[in-house]
């Protein structure tokens, strides 16, 4: 038996697409409140038989938060996959996130111990990383620091990272996959998927900041891959391409048949924006979109390094502007049927 935390989520829910379609037993872990309808969406993206492989997964009620609910879920568990996790950029949403992700990931980690479940995946970030601010490739070896340019959901998974390491140090054979961005169909008004919806309402600025992106498709394959062999003890950058935000929005628009975003959101237009952000906020009640860490995270230029993953499991990345249109085309899809 497997069980998947964050199944409803866009990784959670194409890694048990792949599992249930390899005839693996899996259980999932939810909330009374999730949404499972996105889940079996996504199962209808890739299958006929949508339906049926929905129907083989074991849903149990629990939360990461709850230690005692985790242990009776690995009942009988051998391998767990730990994919929740709370994302945010907001700063009110600070305290959760770093109580979510860190307190979560070491109640896995402990209820694994307990438990004595085989192998752990442990699915972190490329924010967890450290950064090289000379152009250089960054690879599993460039050491996180603390810095007041982190963000809070750097902080939150890269002391995520640590709870895993630890149970390591305690006897845990687990593996850490740090993907960077990621692309694929899901919830388009979450993630890095609501950066589809964003560009087809319209979307007039760019930025200039470089980062990593891969399809959902590759990491949901480097997890799997990963965790039936022996390999323990070790983390990936699953990572395919290092492309500029402008590239990417071109991209995005293209596959949608809208307009390129043309504005350049320079040092001065991106502080006007994210105080107009706060505003908003504060006046409407609107949940708040650009942040001084958004507004960070777009000027940054960071290179990954994918040569790892590559030579341990030899896989080949989808390229880019394939997923691009692939996802776009699903979206297109959604959109015309609401």
């Amino acid at each position: 038996m497997i069980l998947v935390t964050g199944g409803t989520g866009l990784v959670g829910s194409h890694l048990l697409y792949d599992l249930v379609k390899s005839g693996e037993h899996v259980r999932a872990l939810r909330r009374e409140s999730s949404n499972l309808q996105n889940v079996l969406r996504t199962f209808e993206y890739y299958s006929p038989n949508a339906q049926e492989l929905f129907s083989k997964i074991e849903w149990v009620y629990g939360n990461i938060l709850d230690f005692y609910s985790l242990t009776d879920a690995l009942d009988d568990v051998k391998k767990v996959y730990h994919a929740a996790a709370f994302v945010s950029f907001s700063p009110s949403d600070k305290y959760r996130m770093l109580k979510n992700n860190i307190e979560g990931t070491a109640n896995i980690v402990n209820a694994s111990l307990e438990q004595k479940i085989e192998k752990l995946c442990y699915i972190s970030s490329t924010a967890a990383l450290g950064t090289s601010y000379s152009g250089k490739l960054v690879d599993e070896n460039v050491l996180w620091s603390p810095s007041k340019k982190n963000s809070t959901y750097s902080v939150s998974k890269f002391n995520s990272e640590v709870e895993v390491w630890r149970g390591i140090a305690e006897g845990l054979k687990a593996v850490i996959l740090n993907p960077s961005i990621i692309f694929g169909p899901g919830n388009w008004e979450r993630g890095s998927a609501k950066m589809f919806t964003t560009i087809w309402k319209g979307m007039n600025f760019y930025t200039l900041g470089v980062t990593g992106f891969v399809d959902v498709r590759d990491v949901t394959r480097a997890m799997t891959e990963l965790m039936n062999n022996d390999i323990s003890s070790e983390r990936f950058i699953i990572s395919s391409e290092n492309l500029s935000y402008k590239e990417v929005f071109e991209n995005i628009a293209d596959a949608l048949g809208k307009k390129r975003p043309d504005i350049y959101a320079n040092t001065f237009l991106s502080e006007i924006a994210w105080r107009g952000d706060w505003l908003r906020n504060k006046v409407l009640g609107t949940s708040r979109v650009i942040t001084k860490e958004t507004i960070s995270a777009g000027r940054n230029k960071v290179y990954f390094s994918n040569k790892k993953i590559k030579e341990t499991i030899g896989i080949e990345f989808i390229p880019i502007e394939k997923t691009i249109k692939e996802t776009a085309k699903l979206f297109l899809e959604d959109f015309e049927t609401k």
